[in-house]
């Protein structure tokens, strides 16, 4: 971890849907950061690609939910856990177009990564690339991964219980919105 607090972090992620390996890497961007800017990635179809790093992660059933509904997830889950509304920013970040970032977030904010496996490593090259300064928070292998979002929506797609992987918030919007009914159907 570094030192000093930065004045504005930004962390972002698919969250479909927001798990508690996310609010785990949320809280943790949260703690470095006065102001956390949380980007969205994946916001449209259009600005979803295929990573040759995951190939999963650009197919339409690995992003049942939209922007909007990660957009509730991301403020709920961050909301009950405590973190003042006024501390957050939640924007699109269609990281698969890595010089149309600077469009979403400042270029002078700290850039929070996790890694885990080569796409973690890949998105940490673009940042790189880009110029933007980050900080690894931590580096775990694709074992110590507490959670993902895959296996959420196979306990859905499978009617097995999955209220207890996700914040109580998340749960509330996955019913609200008709996620767990559109990734059964």
């Amino acid at each position: 971890m570094s030192a000093a607090i930065a004045e504005t972090g930004v962390i972002h992620g698919r969250f479909q849907p927001l798990h508690l390996g996310h609010l785990e890497y949320l809280l943790a961007g949260a703690e470095r950061c006065h102001t956390l800017i949380v980007g969205i990635t994946n916001p449209d179809p259009w600005t979803t690609t295929n990573e040759a790093t995951d190939p999963e992660r650009g197919l339409p059933e690995s992003n049942p939910c939209t922007f909007y509904e990660r957009y509730l997830m991301v403020e709920g889950a961050l909301t009950e856990a405590k973190i003042a509304r006024e501390r957050l920013r939640i924007v699109p970040f269609p990281h698969s177009f890595p010089e149309r970032l600077a469009h979403y977030a400042p270029a002078d904010a700290r850039y929070l990564v996790t890694v885990y496996d080569d796409w973690g490593d890949a998105k940490l090259d673009r940042f790189h690339a880009l110029g933007l300064r980050t900080e690894v928070m931590w580096r775990r292998t694709e074992q110590d991964k507490p959670i993902s979002g895959g296996r959420v929506r196979r306990s859905i797609a499978a009617g097995e219980p999955w209220e207890h992987l996700v914040p109580p918030a998340v749960a509330k919007v996955v019913k609200e919105c008709g996620i767990d009914e559109r990734i059964r159907g």
